[in-house]
């Protein structure tokens, strides 16, 4: 099972899109994926952000590693998770 990780922001729109866009990925593949969200600005949120260098968002990593930075078009995405 990969884990997805979405680094957000409250406010931010492009954030929101992300969120909708992971979770009906995950929806379509049951069993594949677990999706873990952290807020920026919680304090682990901060702490793990600066550790990683993410400096906006959305930041989405895969297993650890920062794959996207900002928001990905839904087919670059389902490329990267090997979903063709």
């Amino acid at each position: 099972m990969k884990e997805i990780e979405l680094f957000y922001g409250i406010t931010c729109p492009y954030c929101r899109t992300a969120k909708k866009l992971l979770n009906k990925i995950i929806e379509e593949n049951p069993g594949k994926f677990k999706l873990k969200q952290t807020l920026i600005s919680s304090p682990k949120g901060m702490i793990r952000r600066y550790k990683l260098g993410i400096h906006a968002v959305p930041a989405i990593l895969i297993d650890g590693e920062i794959v996207f930075r900002g928001l990905p078009e839904e087919e670059e995405l389902k490329n990267v998770l090997n979903l063709d």
